[in-house]
This record gives structure tokens, sequence and C-alpha cells, in this order.
């Protein structure tokens, strides 16, 4: 069966819309053609090629080997679209969102019948549609109740009518679990979560067997079913909990993966014997967590599994895909995906991309016992950058301060690397891009983001900071209680590196993020108001308190997580230590020009926390510059929004760093875009909104 379980905690609590040693090897290859040497030499990449809709994305192949799939703009708005796997050509969309558009969707194992996740507005209450491809007619809502997010727990191929579904209708703190069936939308109750289970692990058959739950301490307990009712198996401790999580069960029930830390540091793979108890270690590597894995379609058994320190790199654990996947690495110097394998695992949906290159989808057909196959180009997620000046990446490993290891990862404009070295010829203006989370991590490949701010003039650096994941759980808890403490000084460390090796000067830096990189960018305002030239932050909490007090109720499974490794609002030592770490309360400190993004429907970081720190500068008239999309939540989902928001930044960033900027031109049509305050911060930005007709889509 396939495990379905989907990132609802701490790992994903504050990530949203943004990974790269000095003298590392890397696979990239030197542009061709003359270097540039000014930055006019090299073609500006318009924003619609970067951010505007893909033209394919989430390419699959359905089980049975009869569809090929996709995600693709109907009118402008992304949808599933469905051929024959004989024949792309003959693709038609399945479903006919006008709105936000579709960005996740799955087949199942009943023949024909396709599932995606859709919410409203960016407030995240992901309900389940089913589209029968065969049929045709119209989605079904698979969980049609108000205040709803769906959890997919379960697919399997024994019961390829039903599939298993949590829903949190009954209690909006915690998930009961459904079978749901596929043609009627029946559900049927398989256990009401009056237990407080923050993830349930069945067999193929939709026995429960598994079970993990919350303790008061940040802990977790893991749970085995006796009969009907839940006993304890095994004990996680806080320290222990962002690195270790059941990780499923073979076809037969036999063996239970876990991703493990306990009494080591980086994350390990073991496999479990569910009779005896019996742990085996799979795979192991003193530098990173044990991530990815493939498993056997038919088996569940794990047959390769990958580590991403600097890059991502893969472990083949069974022969019988050895060929396969050395086939697939001779595809070029990116890192591949497999996006689906049909159940009989003759056919294989690859996903190819490079820092410079982005996504390319290929069918791959298996060869005869264990003998290469068959590789077959199909698409390009976005084929108008073919051709234009992408540019590498650079992993390095930095120095904190005290000695710590911070893996992140280094872009150059074009004409500032000209031998392609990863080594800035001469000093140009920087853009700190901070990620999300913080449990979470920055890594290789390509970005929009990147590649945009970089083709604008501007370095990138990308900084995983104690209390990113993947590198182990001393790494990650390191960051505990150092928010605006030792997470910012590896930041301002890693500045500091960029400047001492001639990549930017110390008065041409920006720093730029989005949630807990938000975040950052406003302590780097607050608390060290004189190191950055400017900041944009995107959706950022202002006021810790009140995002502690505002968080979604489904996050009740992990909320203990988040008072330890913040602070307690609970408590009155805790509330202190929340306000000194607020940018808030330090909001007359700013001096250097900052940019809000918001989403109004955003229920991590709410709409009050932008609201907050601009009411707070506006009072003592400070200027910024404040954008709100009322049809958005954490981060800008749709394309035009997107657009929208880095066509002001654009003009912002140029202003404050010198570098280049496309007009904001047509760039608002179809967005929600507001400007409630600071209009006149950034060039043309006024006028552009005097003849801008808002667009709201939820």
């Amino acid at each position: 069966m396939r495990q379905l379980l989907l990132a609802t905690g701490i790992a994903v609590a504050l990530t949203a819309c943004g990974g790269r040693t000095e003298n590392a090897e890397t696979d990239a290859q030197p542009a061709t053609g003359a270097a540039p040497t000014t930055l006019a030499d090299v073609e500006l990449i318009p924003r619609e090629a970067l951010f505007g809709n893909p033209e394919r994305a989430g390419v699959q192949l359905s089980p049975d080997g009869q569809y090929l799939s996709w995600i693709a703009p109907v009118d402008g708005t992304m949808n599933v679209w469905v051929a024959p796997a004989s024949d792309p050509s003959a693709a038609k969309a399945v479903t006919q969102d006008t709105a936000r558009g579709i960005r996740s969707y799955f087949w199942t194992y009943k023949p024909g019948v396709l599932l995606y996740l859709r919410d409203t507005g960016g407030d995240e209450d992901f309900h389940l549609f089913a589209v029968d491809v065969v049929a045709g007619g119209e989605a079904r809502d698979l969980t049609p109740f108000p205040k709803t997010t769906a959890q997919v727990v379960g697919v399997s191929h024994r019961q390829p009518d039903t599939l298993l579904v949590g829903m949190n209708d009954r209690d909006a703190q915690w998930h009961d679990l459904y079978k749901v069936d596929l043609a009627s939308g029946e559900r049927t109750l398989v256990e009401q979560n009056t237990d407080q289970i923050a993830g349930y692990i069945a067999d193929a058959d939709y026995a429960l067997r598994y079970a993990s739950r919350s303790r008061p301490d940040g802990g977790m307990d893991v749970l085995r079913r006796n009969g009907d009712a839940w006993e304890k198996q095994d004990d996680i401790p806080f320290e222990d909990v962002l690195t270790t999580a059941l990780a499923g069960l073979t076809e037969d029930g036999k063996t239970l993966y876990m991703s493990d830390s306990r009494e080591r540091n980086t994350a390990a793979l073991y496999a479990i014997d569910t009779a005896t108890g019996d742990k085996t270690l799979i795979h192991q590597d003193p530098r990173a967590d044990v991530g990815g894995s493939l498993t056997d379609p038919r088996t569940g058994t794990v047959q390769a599994v990958s580590v991403n320190y600097l890059r991502e790199e893969w472990t083949t654990l069974d022969d019988a895909i050895k060929a396969d996947l050395a086939k697939l690495e001779a595809i070029g110097p990116g890192e591949v995906s497999i996006n689906s394998r049909t159940l009989d695992d003759q056919h294989w949906l690859v996903a190819y991309s490079a820092a410079e290159s982005p996504v390319k989808y290929y069918r791959y057909d298996r060869g005869e016992a264990g003998a290469e196959g068959t590789l077959t180009e199909l698409f390009s997620g976005r084929p108008a950058l073919d051709g234009k000046p992408l540019v590498p990446m650079w992993p390095l490993e930095l120095k904190s301060r005290d000695g710590m290891t911070l893996v992140s990862y280094l872009t150059l404009p074009r004409h500032a690397d000209a031998n392609n070295d990863g080594k800035a010829d001469a000093p140009v203006p920087m853009v700190l891009l901070v990620h999300g989370g913080p449990w979470a991590r920055d890594g290789y490949g390509y970005s929009s983001m990147d590649q945009w701010l970089a083709n604008r003039g501007y370095a990138v650096l990308s900084v995983n900071f104690r209390g990113s994941t993947g590198f182990g759980k001393d790494f990650t808890n390191a960051g505990n209680g150092e928010w605006a403490g030792k997470m910012h000084d590896d930041l301002i460390d890693a500045v500091q590196w960029a400047v001492d090796s001639g990549v930017t000067t110390s008065d041409k830096v920006a720093i730029m993020g989005g949630s807990y990189g938000g975040y950052a960018t406003l302590v780097g305002l607050t608390f060290t108001p004189d190191t950055f030239a400017c900041g944009v932050d995107i959706v950022g909490p202002a006021n810790l308190n009140t995002l502690l007090s505002t968080v979604p109720p489904y996050w009740a499974s992990f909320y203990e997580q988040l008072t330890k490794r913040m602070g307690d609002p609970r408590t009155e030592a805790g509330k202190a230590w929340l306000t000194e770490r607020s940018p808030l309360t330090r909001a007359d400190a700013i001096t250097r020009p900052l940019l809000i993004g918001q989403g109004a429907n955003d229920p991590r970081v709410k709409q009050a926390e932008s609201d907050q720190i601009v009411e707070a500068m506006t009072a003592k008239n400070i200027p910024v510059t404040y954008v709100l999309f009322p049809d958005e939540g954490h981060g800008f989902h749709r394309p035009e929004n997107n657009k929208a928001f880095n066509a002001v930044a654009e003009g912002f960033l140029e202003t404050c760093l010198g570098g280049r900027s496309q007009p904001i031109g047509e760039e608002f049509k179809g967005s929600s875009i507001t400007v409630p305050t600071g209009a006149d911060g950034v060039p043309g930005l006024a006028d552009a909104l005097k003849s801008h007709t808002q667009d709201v889509r939820k």
C-alpha cells in the first residue's frame, strides 16, 4: 500500500515560498560562446518565463500504465490533463478549475480514477476530489465538509475501490479516520480519534497497525494496534522527534521501516520485523539524514535510498533496479526523480533537472531480467527557458563563528563569473535568500527565484543555518531557543564570508525570504539594522506571541514541539522570550527600506502579523511598502499574483541594490494585488496600480 501521510507536521510549520564547500566539486557545464563582461551583455529573462504557468508539471503514469497525466493550463488556470499512454497528443483536460488551479494530484488503483487536493483562497482547508476519466463528468468532493483539511492515509491495490482519509470535521484538532468509497463518496468510520493520534499506519488491507501520538513533553509515543486498542510500543524523545518517524509497511505487513536518530546523530533507515521486533540497519550516513526512498510498487520493499548533504546521492539496495538507476543517472549531471511506477513495475515516469536546467520528463520502459531499459524524452516543463542564460548553483561548506558547518549554496550572475568556476570575478550586489520552516532546508536544484535574481545582477546566497533539518538532530536542535539569536548569527557569518571572499560588498546586501525567511528578514532589519541595505519579507511573522496563539487547530499534535523550540506563551517566561525575539518589539530600529508581501487568508502566519509591523512603522513615520493579496494564503500560489509581487520586488531591489529590472508593464494583469501602504516607495508601482483592474480568484 502507498502510505500517503500528508506533511502537516512541524517540519513544514513555517515553510513557504521561498541548499548550496568551497572548492566543492560540481557538474555545472561551462557556458558556450563569448562570456559576458557586463550585466547588459546578458539577456534579460522575462518574468513570465520564470514565474508564469509551466507548460506541463507533475507528469505521471497511472498504475495500470494506460494513462499519462500532467498539470497544464486551461485558459491560464492549471488543471489536470490525461492522455492515452501511447498517444500524449490526444490529451484532454479532465478538471475545470477556473480560480486557483490544481497543484497536486495522484492516481488511485481504481482504473481511470485520480484524486486531487484543493483549498480556497490559500486557507489550507484542502478538500479531496475524485475524477473518473473514463466516465467523465464533474469532480466529486470526497470531503464535503466546512473547515475540513483532508489527510490521505492510504491507497492500496488490494482495495482499489476505496481509500483511507483523515477528516477533522468532528474535531478541528484531530482527524478521524474513514474508508471512502471512490464511486459514491460514501464514508465509513474506521476510527474516531479520541486518543489524539497524530498519524496512522495501515496495512494493504486497511487494517490499522501503528500510530504516533505526541506527548506534553514534546516527545512522541509509537503505538501498536492490539485488537481494538492501542498499546505503547516505543518512545521517541523530544530531541529525536524531527529526525525519527515511522516510514511505512511492506505489502505483507511483515516489515516496518523506520527513520531513526536515537542513540546516534543522523537519522538512519531501519527495517523492523513486526513479529519479533528485531531491528536491522538498512542505510546510514554520518553527514546527513537518510531522506528519500524507492519502494517496489508490488511488495513495498525499499530498493534504494537517498542522502542529501551537498547534493542528493542515491544508494541502490536491490540489484533488480541497479541497471535502471544507472541508465537514469546517465541522463545528465543534474538530479533524477521517479514520479511514478506502474504496478507491474515495467514503466516509470522520470523527471530530470539541474540548477541551470528546468525539469524535463521521460518515460522509461524497463528491460528484461535486470537489463537496462529504453528511455524516451516526453516534455520540457518550461520550454520558454530553453537557451536562456541560466547559471549554475555552487554548494559550499561555510563555518559559523562557533565552528558549526553551514551547508550553503551560491548562485552568481553570469557576467560575474566569466570562467564559470563558482568564484566571483568582482563583487556584485547580493541577496541573502533565507529558507522557511525553519525546520526545513535549502538544497541544490533548479530555482526560478535564484535564476531570476541572478539574471537581474545579484549573487544569491542560501544558508542552512542551525535549526535546519537534514543534517542530523544535533544541528537541528542547536536552533532551539535561538530565533533571533545564533540562528541569525549564522546568517550574518555567511554574509561576512561573502564579503571576505569578494562575492559582494558590505553595503550591497539585501535579505529576503518567505515564512521563517520573512521573519529572518524582519530580524535582520530590527536586530542588526545596519547590516542589510534593504529587506523583502514574504508572509513572515512579526510577533511571536500572536503567531503561537493563532496557529491552525489541527497543529495540536505538534504544538508542544513549537513551544519547546521557541517559547511557551502559556508561561510568563515564555511570553517574555517571545516578546524579546519578536521584530515588532524593535520596529523603531528599522532604518532601511522594507517590502512586505502577505496573503489575506494565510492560516499559519495571519495577516495580522504583517499588519502589526506595518502599523508600528507607520506610526513612527518609517517608510514601508506593503503588498496584500486577498486570494492568497501562505505564499503566492496563483502565477498572476506571484509575477505581480516579483515585479514589485524587482523594482524595489533595483532601487536598493542597483541591479536591473523589467518594467512592471502588464504584469499585474489577472492578479488581485493591492498595496495598502507605500506604493510610492517602488518606481512605477503607483502608476501601474491606477490602471489595474483587480481580479480575485479563490
